[in-house]
């Protein structure tokens, strides 16, 4: 019988393991270049659940180029974005942040709104700043999981001057995500993984069993450190919380996107209802190859990619059916 041999699967780049604060996470929109210049780097969404597809396989030199393949995919809703605010940075600081006007009455649970109406953008002179960002919310309430918008910060592309066009063009008008994102573009999920409590080190760092024999617990380290330094060093794997986290998969490729009114019209793509712990999918979404983080219902936010690969660039699937 060869060793028996199990390293840690818990990365230590990670620490500490703990609930995250929030569910959409920050991101640093300047490390995200959009080549394609216009419109926005990112998209608020949610998980609505996986499902198999039925594809013609159209990627360049794969083994299966012109054949007919099943895939796992997951389908992304994605409701219209509207700009809650503008801010202007300097110096990486926040020196001005303008309110839009007439937000949706579900932001009243999410924030606390001022009464006195702020100044308006055509008053602001962009020369005096160094980037321009806009907070978004989601017009969640369309989708039928729950009314309250989830807000976050996305940053735009192109000049200061086509980034303030953008805001002066898309205030207080929604935005889909047909006109940020299309069919074979390459995307990065950033969002909360599943919670799954408090769980042990078998679990958690995917430590070996001791032998059965074995004093104070099999499923317990052996040792968690010497005498000296007297303390539990965070590389020593203990039990704790699991899952929460923050994560982020990158380049995901979109092999499907549109409107769930249109789709519904075409029978051999009519599997947008009824979806596990989701329902039906009303507003906009897209279909991506693969798994994403998180639960059905989960916020997720969809970037523009950080770093593209030319592996899933060059990949090209051809939707026939959703099973």
């Amino acid at each position: 019988m060869p060793t028996r041999r199990t390293p840690r699967k818990g990365s230590l780049q990670y620490w500490p393991r703990k609930r995250a604060n929030k569910f959409l996470p920050r991101v640093n929109w300047n490390a995200i270049s959009d080549a394609k210049g216009k419109g926005l780097k990112g998209f608020i969404c949610y998980k609505a659940g996986m499902a198999s597809a039925y594809v013609k396989d159209n990627t360049p030199n794969s083994m299966t180029k012109g054949k007919k393949i099943s895939i796992p995919v997951t389908i992304i809703e994605c409701p219209q974005l509207k700009i809650f605010s503008v801010r202007f940075y300097k110096d990486r600081k926040i020196v001005r942040e303008i309110l839009a006007e007439n937000p949706d009455k579900e932001l009243k649970r999410k924030v606390k709104l001022p009464k006195k109406k702020s100044e308006k953008i055509d008053k602001v002179k962009i020369e005096n700043f160094d980037d321009i960002r806009a907070v978004f919310y989601s017009v969640v309430k369309k989708t039928g999981i729950k009314k309250t918008p989830d807000l976050n910060e996305i940053g735009l592309s192109g000049s200061p001057g086509e980034k303030i066009n953008f805001i002066k063009a898309n205030i207080g008008k929604d935005i889909s995500v047909t006109d940020i994102f299309k069919k074979d573009d390459l995307i990065d999920f950033r969002g909360l993984t599943k919670g799954k409590g408090f769980q042990g080190p078998v679990k958690r760092f995917g430590i070996s069993l001791k032998q059965h024999k074995s004093e104070k617990g099999v499923r317990n380290p052996g040792s968690i450190a010497p005498w000296h330094p007297a303390r539990v060093t965070f590389r020593a794997p203990m039990a704790g919380q699991l899952g929460m986290f923050t994560r982020a998969i990158y380049n995901s490729k979109i092999i499907g996107i549109g409107k769930s009114e249109e789709w519904k019209k075409e029978s051999a793509k009519n599997n947008l209802k009824n979806k596990l712990n989701y329902g039906d999918i009303k507003t906009e979404f897209i279909i991506v190859y693969g798994s994403v983080q998180g639960p059905s219902k989960r916020q997720l936010m969809i970037t523009s990619p950080l770093r593209k690969t030319k592996k899933q660039d060059k990949k090209s699937y051809e939707l026939i059916e959703l099973r």
